[in-house]
């Protein structure tokens, strides 16, 4: 892997294949590894950008909150130091929360967009406290309780009931966050601003992929994205939670791989 300093942190970054770029981003607690059954689909056809973000995997967490600014700036950076002036983005979850910011900071550097199991909305305050309340029971209590109180919200019942593997796979990837970046990455999720008003700002194609099965970015959530963003256009995917490219990996590539094929021809 690459890697580079990003104001206070290290931040680690794989570049997969060759072609246009597209940057994948993971969601919380992951790290790039989420993407590799997808990636394995795209590196023929695409130049792929997948870091670690901030607080995950191999990347620091820097000091205080990891911020959804901090998180943009560092993706900023990977781009620069990558020589990639524009790219395709796919984020999933807190990775979808970076681009609504990277949106608004660096517009001009995004020519797609996929916004995969997340939400525009800033969190409730029952969410918020929740989530604060998560942050301080994590490095009291070790990293341990939190992912499998996560495992059930995170991936879909159809996965948890029938692919142990995948479930074992996501729980890999957790249990390589320290208490301490669990905690900041909540605090900056907690902090996010609300992204409602900058949908009908998004002026790139977009695709909004949503698990069927997904508890904390629902269908709904996706429709309202949908009604907000010109001419974007929404896929479910079926037998998926908040994980849908990785519990469906082969369905959530396919549907991929044609908007990127599509979006780089107009």
């Amino acid at each position: 892997m690459e890697h580079l300093r990003s104001d206070d942190a290290n931040v680690f970054y794989e570049i997969r294949g060759d072609g246009p770029p597209v940057v994948l981003l993971h969601p919380f607690p992951c790290d790039h590894e989420f993407w590799l059954p997808v990636s394995a689909a795209l590196e023929s056809r695409y130049r792929l950008i997948v870091p670690d973000l901030r607080g995950h995997g191999d990347s620091e967490i820097g000091e205080g909150p990891a911020l959804m600014r901090k998180h943009a700036r560092d993706i900023a950076r990977v781009l620069d130091a990558a020589g990639i002036g524009k790219a395709a983005f796919v984020g999933c979850s807190i990775g979808g929360y970076i681009l609504f910011e990277f949106w608004r900071c660096f517009r001009e550097r995004v020519t797609s967009l996929v916004l995969c199991d997340t939400r525009p909305q800033a969190d409730t305050a029952e969410a918020r406290a929740n989530r604060l309340k998560a942050a301080a029971t994590v490095l009291e209590q070790g990293t341990a309780p939190f992912i499998e109180s996560m495992i059930p919200k995170l991936m879909g019942r159809t996965t948890v009931a029938t692919r142990p593997d995948l479930v074992d796979g996501a729980r890999a990837m957790m249990r390589r966050m320290s208490p301490e970046d669990i905690s900041q990455v909540q605090l900056g999720m907690a902090e996010r601003p609300d992204s409602v008003a900058d949908l009908k700002t998004i002026s790139v194609p977009t695709l909004i992929v949503i698990g069927e099965e997904d508890v904390l970015a629902t269908v709904a959530d996706g429709e309202l994205m949908r009604q907000n963003i010109p001419g974007s256009h929404l896929k479910v995917i079926p037998k998926a939670g908040h994980y849908a490219p990785w519990e469906q990996s082969e369905l959530t590539s396919k549907i991929l791989r044609q908007f990127l094929d599509e979006a780089a021809l107009r």
